[in-house]
């Protein structure tokens, strides 16, 4: 789907690398980047957050501290303030461009949607509160996030007249979800440096340490001291999600891990836990984008 908007709104390009057609918005900005000829070291650079999604083909991102990755449609790569990063295009060609579009949030937009998260939805006082963290983020999209930036294609380029309320609305939206992720991500390492913490830390890590097994909500709250309706209350206010819906996002990745690594993705679907090869199939492709072996023939690749 954001391909063929992108099709649509593409224009005649003036540049081969990182061609930019630009919509702005209300404390933010989108913007499409298309690249049609093979290139290295493209520096890019913003002085607010940049929210990537890469849409075709693969670019190579390198950061300080030798961070290096490859980059596919169905990720993001986010970008903190004022933080520089080098790009290659290995496979772009002048009929089949790499193009990526790339968010650009005020630093004022994302401390007023943490601010709304802590009136509404703050976290325990141990874990500290909503705040954005100032790192570079490289993640799969899930099918919520990829929905989300098919629609706000949509919503920067067409001159509709609530555009910019609705602009305003889906980069909340964006901003929550990155938020969400890095108190996530926050969240599964402290359980692990820490499992007895609290309840959520110990529960948390046994939902790590057992992926392969059925959830067992009843050994959770047992883990976690709360009854069955606070352990639900809990989990979703800081996970974002359920124990069973986090417990097969956790499992996918751990799956996708596996299967970059070389295993067989037979062996990979039996280790987690799961029953049919078919099953594991269809839950990895929704996820991911890609189905098992397309994934490990990209990564193998690459």
């Amino acid at each position: 789907m954001i391909r063929g908007n992108l099709q649509r709104k593409r224009c005649q390009p003036n540049l081969l690398v990182e061609n930019k057609n630009s919509f702005a918005g209300p404390e933010s900005e989108l913007s499409i980047y298309d690249t049609f000829e093979q290139a290295s070291r493209v520096a890019l650079k913003s002085d607010q957050l940049l929210f990537c999604g890469m849409v075709t083909g693969k670019k190579v991102m390198h950061s300080e501290q030798d961070f290096e990755a490859a980059f596919y449609p169905h990720e993001s790569f986010i970008m903190a303030p004022n933080q520089t990063v080098e790009i290659d295009f290995p496979e772009a060609q002048i009929h089949k461009p790499t193009t990526c579009l790339a968010i650009e949030i005020s630093t004022d937009r994302i401390q007023q949607v943490a601010d709304r998260l802590n009136i509404d939805s703050p976290i325990q006082q141990d874990y500290g509160h909503w705040q954005y963290q100032q790192a570079l983020v490289h993640t799969h999209h899930t099918q919520q996030t990829q929905a989300l930036l098919d629609r706000m294609v949509g919503i920067y380029t067409e001159n509709e007249q609530d555009r910019s309320c609705l602009i305003d609305l889906a980069v909340s939206e964006l901003i929550v979800r990155l938020l969400r992720h890095q108190t996530r991500d926050f969240l599964l390492q402290h359980s692990d440096n820490n499992p007895e913490f609290n309840g959520l830390n110990a529960a948390l890590q046994y939902i790590s340490l057992h992926l392969n097994e059925p959830l067992d909500i009843n050994e959770l709250c047992r883990r976690a001291c709360m009854s069955r309706s606070k352990f639900f209350q809990q989990f979703k206010a800081h996970l974002g999600c359920s124990p069973a819906a986090f417990q097969q996002q956790v499992r996918l990745k751990k799956a996708a891990t596996l299967i970059e690594q070389g295993q067989q993705i037979t062996q990979v679907c039996f280790s987690l836990g799961y029953s049919s090869t078919s099953h594991f199939s269809r839950l990895f492709k929704a996820f991911f984008g890609l189905c098992p072996s397309d994934y490990k023939q990209r990564h193998l690749h690459s």
